[in-house]
Order: C-alpha cells, then sequence, then structure tokens
C-alpha cells in the first residue's frame, strides 16, 4: 500500500485537539523557580550602572544575575554579535552597550512569578544614553554614529552581482521601467509566545524544555556562553505554537540554562521556569526585514529583456542574527526567476538600533520579488503586451544562467505553473497561441480587478554551507518487522514535519505507518537535522530517513536482527557569491509558484477584499497532500496580513504596536474568501520520492499579485504595502 502521496491523519493531531499535547508554558516541575527578564527598554544607551540590592532584598527572591555572571557573553546563529546580558562586568567587550529595547540587561529568579516580576522592577540602572540610528540609509553614512566597533559604515553585510554591462545596455532598451519599492517589518505572531524551563536531568545534564527550529544549534549556543562541553548541555522541544523562522534565534533558552548552572553552583538544585507576555514576545525576538529597493529596468519593443540594476538597503536592525542569508536570497530573487543579458545588483543589510530583523517564511525572497514582478507588470503595461505572454518569452530554463551566471539546478516548471494559474484564473489564449488577460470590471464605488505574480524560492541555507542532515532508524521484531523507531532531530513547527518523516520511513520499509514510533527534537537522541527553515526540511530529512531506512532494511534482510543505523544526508555543494561580481552556484534547488489573485477596492473607504486566490505550487512530490495544501492555505494567509493590513509601528527605535489591540492580523473575515491550490509534482531528481521544498514557497508572490489586482482595479500602482485603508484613500488622491 502506498503511503507517500496519502493524506493520512497527523500523528500531533489527537493529542492537540484534545489539549494533552504539552507546550513549554504547559511543562511544570515540582519545587520549580520562576524567571524575569528586566530588558533595557532604550533603543542605545551604555550602562553605567546596575543596583539589584533592591532586588535581592525582596521576600521569595533566590538571585539576580547579570552580565557579570555569563562565563562568555556573546551568541548569534551567523556571528556572535549580541550579549547574553547587557552591562559592565562582561567578558565580552562593548556588551556594556544595549543596541535595542529588547536587550536584555538582568533575570531574576524567586519563587514565584510574581514575586520575580516585583524584584525585576526594583533593579535600578544607571544608563548614558546614546545616539539612536533607525534609518538604514542614513546609517551608511560617513557621519552616521558607528553601532558596532567592527562595523565603521554599519554595513553587516554586502552581497553585489555583475552579469554583462549594464551600463552600456541602456542604449539597446526600447522601454525603461524605474521605480522605488518599501517592504515593511512583519511580527511573527505566534500562538504562543516564548517559554520554556531548564533543570538537570538524571545525568547531570542541563536540560532546556523550550521550543526552536534547530535543537541542534541551540546545544551548542547555550554551550558557547556557558563554556561547557556541548554534551553537558541537552535541548529537548515541546510542542511548538508556531515558528515561521523567528525561533530560529536564540530567545531564552540561554538565560535558562546559565539560571540553572547559578543555582547548581549555590548548592541549589531546583527547575526554573519562564513565559514572556505577549509585549515581552514582540519586543524580544526579531522581524521580517523592512527593505528599500531600487529598480531599473529595460526592454526591447517586442518583450526581450535587456538589463535590470537593483540596489537593495534592508535594515538588519540591532544584530546579525540570519540577516547574511535573508539577503542573499533577497539579491538572487529580485530580478525575478526570468533571462537577463545584464544585470547589476547590490544589496546592503545595515545595522541600525531598530529590532533584529532576521529569519521570516520567504527569507527575503518576498521583498525581493515584490519588487520583481511590480517592475514585471509595469514593463506589461508600458509595453502593452500581456502580463502572462511577457513572463513566457523570458523563463529562465534549464540551460539559462541565473544572474549569478549559474544555471538551476534540479528542473525547472515556471512555464507549468504560470499557465496552470492563468487558465484557473481566467486568462485565455487567442488563435495564435498569445495570452489573453480576463477583463476588470466594477460597480458603483468599488473596482474589480485579476493580477498575477510569478517565484521562485530556494530551498536551503546553501550559499557553501554544507547542508546535512541525520537520522537514525532501528528495526525489531523476529520473522517480521514489528516495530521500526525513527529518530530524528526535525523540529515539527506545524508543518506536519514528524507525519511526513513517518510516511517516507513507512513507504521505505515497506510497513503499516503504525509501526514507525518516532523520538525526536531531544538532543540527548538525536543528532542534527538542520533547522527546519528554508523550506528544507522535507528534502534534506527526507533524504536522511530514507537512506537510515534503506540501510537498515538491508541489514534486515541479512537477517542482522535487531537492525540499526545511523545516517547523513550531504545535499549537493553549492558556493558562496564571488564578492566581485557575485559569481556561484547558490542553492541546491528550488521551488517555483505563481499565484492570481481576484480583489476588490471599495473606493470610498479603500479597504481591498480578495475574492480569491489561484496558487499552483511545484512541490516535486505531495508527500501528504493534505499537508501541502494546508502549507499553501497558511502562507496565503500570512501572506495576506503582511500584504494588506499588519502594520508594525516603530518610532525613534520604540515599538508602537506591542500588542494584538494595536498590531492587527487576520481574522477570519479578513482572509481571502477561497484559495485554490494546484499542486504540479515535477520531482526533483535529488529530492526523497522527488520532494521540493514548500513550505515558504507559497507566500513570496502575493503581495505583488494583489498590487497587481488593485492596479487593474483603480489604475495606481502601489509601491508600497500593507494596503491599509488610508493608504489606499492616499494612493487614490482621496485623502
Amino acid at each position: 500500500m502506498a503511503i507517500v502521496g496519502e493524506s493520512v491523519r497527523r500523528l500531533d493531531s489527537w493529542g492537540k485537539v484534545t489539549g494533552k499535547t504539552l507546550y513549554p508554558g504547559d511543562r511544570d516541575f515540582e519545587n520549580q523557580l520562576w524567571m524575569k527578564v528586566l530588558f533595557a527598554n532604550r533603543p542605545h544607551a551604555r550602562i553605567l550602572k546596575i543596583d539589584t540590592a533592591a532586588a535581592e532584598a525582596l521576600d521569595g527572591v533566590v538571585t539576580v544575575l547579570t552580565a557579570a555572571d555569563v562565563p562568555v557573553n556573546e551568541y548569534g546563529l551567523q556571528m556572535p554579535d549580541q550579549p547574553v546580558l547587557c552591562g559592565p562586568g562582561s567578558s565580552k567587550p562593548g556588551a556594556d552597550v544595549v543596541h535595542f529595547v529588547g536587550d536584555q540587561v538582568a533575570v531574576v529568579i524567586a519563587e514565584t512569578e510574581q514575586s520575580a516580576e516585583r524584584a525585576r522592577d526594583l533593579i535600578a540602572v544607571e544608563y548614558e544614553d546614546l545616539p539612536v540610528v533607525t534609518d538604514p540609509i542614513a546609517a551608511m553614512a560617513d557621519d552616521a554614529p558607528q553601532l558596532h566597533v567592527y562595523s565603521a559604515d554599519n554595513v553587516v553585510y554586502a552581497d553585489h552581482i555583475r552579469h554583462g554591462d549594464v551600463d552600456s545596455a541602456w542604449d539597446d532598451c526600447d522601454v525603461i521601467v524605474e521605480d522605488t519599492y518599501h517592504t515593511p517589518p512583519q511580527e511573527h505572531a505566534y500562538l504562543q509566545p516564548e517559554a520554556g524551563t531548564a533543570t538537570i536531568d538524571d545525568e547531570g545534564r542541563i536540560t532546556v524544555y523550550c521550543v526552536g527550529q534547530w535543537a541542534w544549534e541551540e546545544q551548542m549556543q547555550i554551550a558557547h556562553a556557558l563554556d561547557m562541553p556541548p554534551e553537558k548541555i541537552r535541548v529537548v522541544y515541546d510542542a511548538i505554537g508556531g515558528a515561521f523562522g523567528g525561533r530560529e534565534d536564540i530567545s531564552i533558552q540561554i538565560i535558562l540554562a546559565l539560571a540553572v548552572k547559578k543555582l547548581q553552583s549555590m548548592g541549589i538544585n531546583r527547575p526554573v521556569k519562564l513565559v514572556w507576555s505577549r509585549e515581552e514576545s514582540i519586543i524580544g525576538h526579531c522581524k521580517r526585514h523592512p527593505m528599500t529597493i531600487f529598480a531599473k529596468w529595460g526592454a526591447k519593443k517586442d518583450g526581450t529583456l535587456v538589463a535590470a540594476e537593483m540596489k537593495i538597503i534592508a535594515d538588519a536592525g540591532a544584530y546579525m542574527y540570519t540577516s547574511n542569508k535573508v539577503l542573499g536570497n533577497a539579491v538572487i530573487t529580485c530580478t525575478g526567476p526570468y533571462a537577463w543579458q545584464h544585470a547589476k545588483v547590490d544589496g546592503y543589510a545595515v545595522y541600525t538600533n531598530n529590532l533584529p530583523h532576521g529569519a521570516f517564511r520567504g527569507f527575503g525572497a518576498p521583498q525581493g520579488q515584490f519588487a520583481a514582478e511590480s517592475q514585471m507588470n509595469k514593463l506589461a503595461e508600458k509595453l502593452g503586451i500581456d502580463p502572462v505572454e511577457l513572463r513566457m518569452k523570458n523563463l529562465l530554463d534549464e540551460n539559462t544562467p541565473l544572474t549569478v551566471g549559474t544555471p538551476i539546478p534540479g528542473g525547472i516548471s515556471l512555464k507549468t505553473v504560470l499557465a496552470e494559474t492563468a487558465r484557473a484564473i481566467g486568462w485565455t489564449q487567442d488563435a495564435n497561441g498569445c495570452w489573453v488577460a480576463p477583463q476588470a470590471s466594477g460597480t458603483n464605488g468599488s473596482a474589480r480587478g485579476i493580477g498575477i505574480a510569478l517565484g521562485f524560492k530556494n530551498i536551503g541555507f546553501s550559499f557553501g554551507y554544507q547542508e546535512n542532515s541525520w537520522a537514525r532508524v532501528r528495526l525489531e521484531g523476529d520473522a517480521e518487522i514489528e516495530t521500526a523507531h525513527l529518530y530524528i532531530a526535525g523540529a515539527d513547527v506545524g508543518q506536519g514535519h514528524h507525519t511526513a518523516m513517518a510516511q517516507i520511513a513507512a513507504e521505505t520499509l515497506g510497513v503499516p505507518l503504525e509501526k514507525i514510533v518516532l523520538h525526536v527534537s531531544d538532543t540527548a537522541i538525536t543528532g542534527s537535522s538542520g533547522s527546519a527553515s528554508a523550506s528544507r526540511l522535507t528534502f534534506m530529512a527526507g533524504n536522511a530517513v530514507a537512506g537510515a531506512a534503506q540501510r537498515a532494511l538491508k541489514k534486515w534482510q541479512d537477517e542482522e536482527r535487531p537492525a540499526d543505523v545511523e545516517y547523513t544526508y550531504l545535499a549537493p555543494k553549492t558556493t558562496p557569491f564571488d564578492p566581485e561580481t557575485g559569481q556561484c552556484m547558490p542553492n541546491f534547488a528550488y521551488g517555483y509558484i505563481a499565484e492570481a489573485v481576484d480583489a476588490e477596492v471599495d473606493t470610498e473607504t479603500g479597504f481591498v477584499t480578495v475574492h480569491r486566490v489561484v496558487v499552483a505550487d511545484d512541490v516535486g512530490k505531495a508527500i501528504n497532500p493534505q499537508q501541502v495544501v494546508g502549507q499553501i492555505e497558511g502562507a496565503i494567509v500570512q501572506a495576506h496580513g503582511y500584504t494588506v493590513m499588519e502594520e508594525f509601528k516603530m518610532r525613534d527605535g520604540r515599538v508602537l504596536t506591542p500588542h494584538f489591540s494595536t498590531y492587527l492580523i487576520p481574522g477570519i473575515y479578513d482572509i481571502p474568501e477561497r484559495v485554490d491550490s494546484i499542486l504540479v509534482e515535477d520531482p526533483h531528481p535529488e529530492g526523497p520520492f522527488g520532494a521540493r521544498g514548500m513550505a515558504e514557497v507559497p507566500y513570496v508572490v502575493y503581495a505583488p499579485a494583489v498590487t497587481a489586482a488593485v492596479k487593474n482595479a483603480t489604475g495606481v500602482w502601489f509601491n508600497e504595502f500593507p494596503l491599509t485603508p488610508e493608504r489606499v484613500l492616499r494612493g487614490l488622491g482621496k485623502l
């Protein structure tokens, strides 16, 4: 019986709907203590003095920790540029300076949550305020304050592409479109704010029960900050109430482990628990990178693309986080999935005193492709060519290089996803095979239009990083396989990863799904599956699981019982950007997406209603089709919030929207009325059963599809969003 390709029920569904599943906030230990964090609440300042005496004297307080208590006071996924705690007495030079309002200054450990909170508010901190830098473009100026000692121009990372000769190519263009685009920050809006508990396990390891996207990496970062061997640190994931990239970076894990270590040195062996409020969560973790993108595109009269010049300024915020990876993806995708004779791209991620900006579903591709697809639609309008027809003429294929000079590996289905989407939303082809768009419509006080966009998204971190993933399979039984134990570390952040991996194991072993016993996300028993991000986990962990299962089955067939195999899958190698030309093989796989939107604009109120979305997504192979459709619909809803209503506001480095009463996310009456998902299955030659990654892919071109629909309806282009009623009315000239 086939198991891969079937919509089997998610293995975690019953526990979640009955309330039996533990999230970190649900986990309690006997005799546990509570922790509270003192945040800086200043965007840029030097800490001159911290007085904890009043806090420590409060009844019920066990201890207060500051920067002087952190053995190695630094961490960071890509670069250790952030102190664990800010303040004097640190082992890290410069850690006495806070760089954003969410920097952590001290932690209180007390008998109750309430006493920890009262004590936190008694800590006296003397600050010397420093100049606040919030505009990344201004931050690059020669006279801008230097925020980090190693970054004189405040540029934390830069990428460049030089393909052909752009400067001389403009004379060959019959039409040029030039514009500037602004994409906003976005809050991840997890169902569950940050929470966790740390304790000492039976083998003496500091054990942190929490949630994240890469348990092994968190183990390494905790061990580094505490100056301990990694094997003395254990990270265990409970159920994860949303991640979307924002849980890639450390939030509470190190301070929980630090608290347990400090208590142990005091002769106290008690667990410590921490649960952030929503406001603490919003200021305490990263957001999607806001970007300013300057774009200039040129083409021939017949629609042949000639030259593209792009400049991207990304606000990295206070620390690196994943700005280098996000910027790389934006640089790759900002010229769209099209063939260019000449291209010049400059991308900069810039330090400011805003909240850090990091990974968020799409990882730079939504920003880059908002500019790219907006430019493509504007070129089509200026040339008088149908937007689908213009795209079809210029698509990348297996023999056409990207702007970085190398072809896309693994097959390209851009034509298929575009054609499927266009037909489904109402495009037709005339007698000559040319594409013809459906007509806009409307009534008094409203206008209705159709928009389309096409995109692609990398699978994996890549850019020279050797992608890898570990799995273990142990087969038990006598005459037949009675139990197949599957050990994987990959985080199930809501995408159904554990179910999909169990399906791959069962299919490979030829056993019913019920015989698969999962052991997941515990560094004491699993290796590293890599991060649950960059749409990589199905591809990478799926290959690791299939590889381990194949080898275990061979041992079983050779009558080695029990059969036990550990296997690490290594993806095809990639290369980083050449610093001068950008030449590289950036990624080993890609996913492809086309989306069309039927939207209506109330021209009196400015409200945008999306009636229908058509999505054609090449997933390679749908391991579990129902889960794939769920990922598509979830991505569309999240992208709809980004595009139409979510407006994260900061002023002078301070958050103005710290609650869901001021930062509005879509409710049931706000989301698109209908989403039609078309699953295209063009197998990737190296993917498990042909699967590509897909969880982020449906997100990446929703914004330009909506703005194209709004233009089709109203005749007005919007180069920034969200399309709040106020912004729409201003664009229509009614405010």
